[in-house]
């Protein structure tokens, strides 16, 4: 039950509670019990909306492998502070292996990513940095699998 009811929330979260509880054979009182319960226990992090990147004009995605010489926690901070307060960087990852650092980052065009790229150069130290330019989305989901 819970995890039909996650399900139809992964995929619109603006569906009435009464409608939910419908779908899953529940009354609405309940299932309003289970999605506040699932919002108290920090399963449901936050409701949003997903925005059309074409139609924001952010056409392009770029995936950005980061790898620097300094490894240390004040570093990091400085650099997780500096990239958080770029809007366009809207994933970032520490990895393990040899790149440190990878960030999902969305922009009007080459020109504006070069623009996003001088203000991440200039937030810290960075060894190297090398851009891939992605081609075509092929599967971009928010939806999370929920297994038995």
């Amino acid at each position: 039950m819970d995890k039909r009811l996650l399900s139809i929330m992964q995929q619109d979260a603006t569906i009435s509670v009464a409608d939910m509880a419908e779908r899953v054979g529940l009354s609405a009182t309940p299932c309003w019990k289970r999605i506040k319960r699932f919002e108290r226990e920090g399963l449901i992090e936050r409701r949003v909306a997903i925005l059309n990147r074409d139609r924001l004009g952010l056409g392009v995605t770029v995936i950005v492998a980061i790898r620097t010489a300094r490894h240390s926690d004040e570093w990091l901070e400085a650099f997780s502070e500096g990239v958080a307060r770029i809007p366009e960087v809207v994933e970032f990852y520490r990895m393990s292996g040899e790149i440190d650092y990878l960030l999902k980052v969305v922009a009007r065009d080459i020109a504006d990513y070069d623009r996003i790229y001088r203000k991440l150069t200039k937030v810290a130290d960075l060894h190297d940095v090398s851009s891939s330019f992605a081609m075509q989305e092929i599967k971009s989901t928010t939806a999370l699998p929920l297994f038995d």
